[in-house]
């Protein structure tokens, strides 16, 4: 059903989206599309949740830590 990869689902359902926007679907074509979306959310916010974990994983220092940082692009300095 829901395509394989994050990327792909977020195409999917902005394909969805799109046609439910247009307004030109029946109703219950339109109630069907909706269902669709609303597994390729649920799909998509698992697959966020996974990498956020796996993140913080990876962000945790020697005591186990989490530590957090703000995100700064390659080539921007620190003290801005």
């Amino acid at each position: 059903m829901a395509p394989k990869t994050f990327e792909q689902s977020m195409k999917q359902l902005e394909r969805i989206v799109q046609e439910l926007e247009d307004g030109e679907l029946p109703l219950e074509k339109a109630i069907k599309k909706f269902e669709e979306g609303i597994k390729l959310t649920q799909f998509c916010s698992a697959k966020l949740d996974e990498t956020e974990k796996k993140v913080s994983v990876l962000l945790k220092n020697a005591d186990g830590q989490v530590v957090t940082q703000p995100f700064r692009p390659e080539g921007e300095s620190s003290d801005e």
